[in-house]
């Protein structure tokens, strides 16, 4: 009988096709049979799963700023990536900013490998940075493999990371068609905010108003227009205007390659319920009302919105002008990285939306949107990354509990359902307290799938065992 490096078994895991009572078995740091329960599986190490635990794949976070190096003050890999493991993530890929310098060369992109390489509890990409003036460094950045390319469409709230205009855009656009690069956009027209009311004080409401949907439904016509123009891929981050779904619809039905995200705190917190002064809360594009939020789940279930990550964006505690409250001055960014599971599990079970579909939000359609093609499923040939989750388990919110470097948190004091009790990276455990395993992930670097990527299971019928082929404006 074949001895495996880690056998899983249990009533309830999260296959391809759902939920089944499965043996997954684990050689090499990847899943190498997948049998019935009961088959007998042997391993040098087994988990049995409690009656109340389902085996999820590790989710993927394409969306996280964890500042290092320049502003590891604010957040650092070490601690970034132990709180994504608490949080059952196992896959990052972090934000070219606010990093100093930011990745926007491949000088920058090596100095920020170096300092990732020791550091890492979870695997992490990079995604590169388009700003005015770096056309020339986008090619080199992607040989060297990145996932895609960031721009902001106004102020990012850092000096070193200006934005493109339009125009820009475009050029930058039509060159990365040439390779088949994404370009990921922050969508907030600097000139409607420029004619928005003046953000200033204590009051929530005048902070929303400050940043219309208007604002953003602009910008995102505007990429989609561009996109369309140079046949470019385009993705939209952190949706949170319901008014700009029908466009990006309607572009999709009219071939546009453009693909769309949001993020928890969009779906589990509005405005109505924001405390003046709740500078926690801030972030851009902010949190806007409770119909609008209704308008959003709507549109991750259409499949207009691909994914849910975490824009993780955090600042150090005076940054965010806790005492005074002041919307108008205080950094922009809501910490989650440990919590998004919980926070949108406990939303979409209210909503009877099930486990398998939080899963594809946030696991199998990130890594289908940056081409991790071993990740995001519990499948033959894939990495074996993966979390042992208690879905009726609930605790409340306590920040200094959390990994964040920074206990400041948006969710203190929230009750939330769903525990991650294990996270196992490559077939190994994550032991937060201990010696990080993590690896820096190239674009294209994790491809040896066994068959067709994501290809469903027959619901019912038991799988083979096969060994395979070897700032303000921040967000």
């Amino acid at each position: 009988m074949t001895s495996y490096d880690l056998v899983v078994r249990g009533q309830r895991i999260m296959t391809t096709a759902g939920e089944q009572p499965r043996e997954i078995g684990v050689t090499g740091g990847r899943i190498v049979a997948i049998e019935p329960l009961g088959n007998g599986l042997d391993g040098a190490r087994v988990i049995d799963l409690a009656e109340d635990e389902v085996l999820l794949p590790g989710l993927v976070d394409t969306h996280v700023h964890v500042n290092e190096p320049g502003r590891t003050e604010w957040e650092g890999f070490a601690s970034a990536t132990r709180a994504a493991a608490a949080g059952g993530v196992t896959t990052i890929v972090d934000m070219p900013l606010n990093s100093i310098p930011p990745t926007v060369d491949v000088a920058a992109l090596e100095v920020k490998r170096k300092v990732a390489e020791h550091q890492a509890f979870v695997d992490v990409g990079f995604w590169g940075g388009a700003v005015p003036g770096n056309l020339g460094d986008l090619r080199g950045l992607h040989d060297e493999g990145v996932f895609g390319f960031k721009c902001f469409l106004l102020h990012s709230g850092v000096g070193e990371f200006p934005p493109l205009d339009a125009d820009e855009m475009e050029r930058d656009m039509a060159e990365l068609a040439t390779f088949d690069a994404v370009m990921i956009v922050h969508a907030e027209d600097s000139r409607a905010i420029e004619k928005a009311p003046t953000p200033h004080g204590a009051k929530y409401d005048t902070f929303l108003r400050s940043r219309p949907r208007g604002a953003e439904n602009l910008a995102i016509a505007e990429v989609i227009e561009r996109a369309r123009w140079t046949g470019a891929r385009a993705h939209v981050l952190h949706v949170s205007s319901s008014d700009a779904l029908p466009m990006i619809a309607t572009a999709r039905r009219d071939g546009v390659r453009i693909t769309a995200e949001t993020c928890p705190h969009y779906l589990t917190l509005f405005a109505e319920e924001i405390p003046d002064g709740a500078t926690t809360h801030k972030c851009c594009p902010p949190i806007r009302e409770a119909s609008n939020r209704e308008l959003l789940w709507e549109g991750l279930l259409d499949g207009t919105i691909d994914c849910i990550v975490s824009d993780h964006s955090p600042s150090t505690a005076e940054l965010k002008l806790l005492d005074s409250g002041d919307f108008g001055l205080a950094w922009g960014g809501v910490s989650s990285l440990q919590l998004g599971l919980s926070l949108v599990w406990s939303e979409a079970r209210r909503r009877g939306i099930g486990l398998a579909q939080v899963v594809q939000w946030m696991a199998s359609n990130p890594a289908d949107l940056v081409g991790l093609r071993s990740k995001g499923r519990i499948a033959l040939g894939y990495d074996a990354d993966l979390v042992v989750f208690a879905p009726d388990a609930a605790y409340v919110v306590d920040p200094e509990r959390l990994h964040h470097k920074n206990k400041v948190s948006a969710y203190a004091g929230r009750s939330l359902s769903g525990v991650v009790r294990r996270t196992v990276l490559g077939g190994r455990d994550v032991d937060v307290a201990g010696e990080p395993h993590g690896r820096l992930l190239r674009r294209g670097s994790v491809e040896r799938v066994t068959g067709a990527p994501g290809a469903p299971e027959a619901p019912g019928a038991p799988e083979a065992s096969e060994v395979p082929a070897a700032p303000p404006e921040q967000g």
